[in-house]
């Protein structure tokens, strides 16, 4: 191919929270970059347009899951699906990205050629045909787990003769009215989909293996609620947030410094809920509170289901799926017309793209993260992990916003290659980290794709965001790591490139 100029100068990947936020930032920040999404599905919205099952929610206050520069204005900061949508949809509108955005291509392949300094893109429309693009960046904002399939823990179902249904794909016309409901699983999906069926079932079971740390708030924010109706909306939308970001940070450093105080926090909380003298056996899980994600409870909505009959917690092993139910080990039988297996998800690195320098595979896992956005030894290319222990958007806003100003630089240089360069030597130094410090099922089963983590920053994926969020915005983003250069101009030979990026 000769080198002609580039289809445009980034290619988004993926129109949910982290390809939306991204293009609404080069708006502001880097109005003369032209830029597509290409986006698989039908329609914007990623994870809230893919889950249809009963009562889908953020499990993340939407003043902190929301954008830094687009106001939450819903009375609910615990929001439903539809409602978030609509917010996603204001975004793209107001901005006129919507114009960005082609729906219905499936990126297969991006190969690097540094000769030409752009990324030559395989594309797979609805229909089954083939495209081709170029692009100069590549920002990949496809989420973290595979949308193609769920995680399979193996289940045998015998002779069971219900429904099975995982939540990842939930059928449309699902009729669960009068019927008994086993919900395997402790998640968040769990805890989300057990409260919202029991309105219609006659009983839904929530079967986990082992419980999961739980902690109750109401699904309205007061304060930003008050604060909307005194203040201007974006001065009271950066007040709740700077507060939701404070507490959050704070809970979880003192969940990790002193986990019995906050185990017995929230026993606290669960006994208000459902009385003095209830079993709190389903809710002390065999680790510490945040090792794993806690699982949000707005309103009391899986407890008050409990209160009524409609909803229990049972915790014990699968033995067997029969004709009515399933067994259990302790011979305990559950009756079940339809079986929910919220079993987890199965986590995808960069959309499952495969990704390649000049004909040769790149994989990830063999590169470390530099700031959590970029990859080294990896040129023109960034991607979006959000933070375990705090919303997915704090890091999508951080990431845009400091790729945006790597834009501008390699602009007012005339470069157009940009790679966070790792010598041989220095890798060498590393001291390796265990990328998640974190338990959860489908963050372990994961790690063997993730890029590698350092101890010591910027080579790692951080989990502390008010202190990544300043380094982000105020770090120069010249840091003698970051190598701009012009392609053809002083470059190194394609070779040297290749041998650092393996």
């Amino acid at each position: 191919m000769k080198n002609t100029a580039t289809d445009f100068d980034v290619l988004i990947v993926g129109a949910g929270i982290s390809g939306i936020g991204m293009a609404a930032h080069m708006k502001d920040k880097a109005p003369g970059h032209s830029f597509a999404i290409v986006e698989r599905r039908d329609n914007l919205g990623g994870t809230w347009d893919l889950f249809r099952y009963p009562g889908i929610r953020s499990d993340s206050d939407m003043h902190t899951l929301g954008f830094d520069f687009e106001p939450w204005t819903h009375e609910k900061s615990i929001a439903d699906g539809p409602a978030i949508l609509d917010y996603l949809d204001r975004i793209v509108d107001e901005r006129d990205i919507r114009k960005h955005i082609r729906f219905g291509h499936k990126v297969l392949s991006a190969d690097w050629r540094d000769s030409e300094a752009r990324w030559h893109v395989t594309l797979e429309t609805a229909q089954g045909e083939r495209k081709h693009l170029t692009a100069n960046w590549l920002y990949l904002g496809a989420g973290y787990y595979d949308y193609d399939e769920a995680y399979d823990p193996g289940f045998d179902l015998g002779e069971f003769a219900g429904e099975v249904v995982h939540p990842q794909f939930w059928p449309k016309d699902l009729d669960y009215r009068g019927k008994n409901v086993v919900v395997i699983g402790s998640g968040a999906t769990a805890v989300t989909i057990v409260p919202s069926m029991s309105d219609k079932a006659a009983k839904v079971t929530m079967l986990q293996r082992t419980p999961t740390w739980m902690f109750s708030r109401p699904a309205k924010d007061a304060l930003a609620n008050f604060l909307r109706k005194i203040l201007p909306e974006k001065t009271a939308y950066r007040i709740t947030r700077w507060k939701n970001i404070t507490l959050q940070d704070l809970g979880f450093k003192r969940a990790r410094a002193k986990p019995q105080k906050m185990g017995e926090a929230l026993h606290k909380r669960i006994r208000k809920s459902l009385g003095d003298d209830c079993d709190l056996a389903p809710f002390t899980p065999p680790y510490n509170p945040w090792d794993q994600r806690l699982c949000l409870v707005p309103d009391d909505d899986l407890f008050e289901a409990m209160k009524s009959g409609k909803a229990e917690i049972v915790t014990g092993h699968i033995k067997a799926f029969e004709k009515g139910g399933v067994r259990l080990t302790d011979d305990q039988f559950i009756p079940a017309d339809i079986v929910v297996t919220a079993t987890g998800l199965k986590l995808a690195i960069a959309g499952k793209i495969a990704l390649s320098r000049e004909g040769r595979k790149i994989d990830l896992a063999q590169h470390y993260y530099y700031k959590g956005c970029m990859f080294s030894n990896v040129p023109n290319l960034a991607a979006v992990f959000g933070y375990l222990n705090a919303s997915w958007t704090l890091r999508a806003d951080i990431n845009s916003d400091f790729i945006c100003r790597v834009l501008q630089e390699s602009r007012q240089r005339g470069a157009d290659i940009v790679e966070p360069v790792l010598t041989p030597e220095a890798e060498a130094a590393i001291v390796e980290d265990d990328i998640f410090d974190f338990s959860s099922g489908y963050i372990q089963r994961g790690k063997a794709i993730m890029p590698k983590n350092a101890v010591a920053y910027p080579w790692r994926l951080n989990q502390e965001y008010v202190a990544d969020r300043k380094r982000m915005k105020e770090d120069p983003v010249d840091d003698g790591l970051l190598d701009f250069r012009r392609h053809g101009a002083n470059a190194r030979g394609a070779g040297e490139q290749l041998e650092a990026a393996e």
